[in-house]
Parts: structure tokens; sequence; C-alpha cells
């Protein structure tokens, strides 16, 4: 009897796990200077004015006294988008619509290319 319960328990619990439905349309920041924080903004201005956002995103950044600021998006851990931006605010829109552009061209092309991936031996994680 107890281990009619204590199943029963397990499968209610994984059910509840396997339901949960995962969080989207975030696009998290990680900037640190003033001119990463202004293009995380104008990027997402722009993402939210051309997506319905079904996705999550992360926009990280690395300051460098030689090449400028290393700017970057990814999805899942993926790079979609890398660039070394100069310190400078004035010009940032047209480089941040520029980022998000190619990063929605990226991710249509991405799903696209899901469809026809041939996965009938492997898992997803294994290829």
């Amino acid at each position: 009897m107890r281990a009619a319960v204590l199943m029963l328990v397990l499968l209610l619990s994984n059910q509840a796990h396997a339901d949960e439905a995962e969080l989207q349309g975030f696009i998290t920041n990680a900037t640190v200077s003033r001119s990463g924080q202004e293009f995380y903004r104008k990027f997402c201005e722009r993402m939210n004015d051309t997506s319905s956002l079904d996705f999550n995103l992360a926009v990280k950044e690395r300051p460098s006294a030689r090449w400028g600021i290393q700017v970057w998006v990814e999805q899942d851990n993926q790079p979609l988008y890398r660039r070394f931006l100069q310190p400078n605010v004035s010009d940032m829109e047209l480089t941040a619509y520029e980022a998000a552009d190619f990063v929605l061209q990226e991710i249509n092309r991405r799903k696209v290319e899901a469809l026809f991936k041939d996965t009938i031996d492997l898992a997803k994680d294994e290829l």
C-alpha cells in the first residue's frame, strides 16, 4: 500500500514538472558600461517592435581597453551576433537596430534549418 502511494506521489510530481511551461520573450542584460547599456536598450526596443519574441536572448558585454567593447547576443548559450563597438553612444541606435535585424534573421534561419535536420538516429543533445 505504501509503495502504491509513493508511486502515485512520484507520478504526480513528475507530471507537475512536465506541465511547467518555459517562459519566453526575455532578453537578459549582462552589460556593464554605459555604451553596452545603450546598445541593450536600443536592441530591445527594435526586437519588441519587430518580433513576437517567442524565444529568450542574452545580451553580454566584455569591455576591452585595446579593442573597445565586445558585445554579443546568445540564444540557448549559442552566439548569434558578435561585434566590437567603440565606446561612444552617439551612433548606437543604428548599430543596435542592425544587430536586432541580424539576430531575427539568424533565429529564423535556425528554425528553418531545424525543420530539415535528420535526427532520427540521435537525440537532440547528441548532435
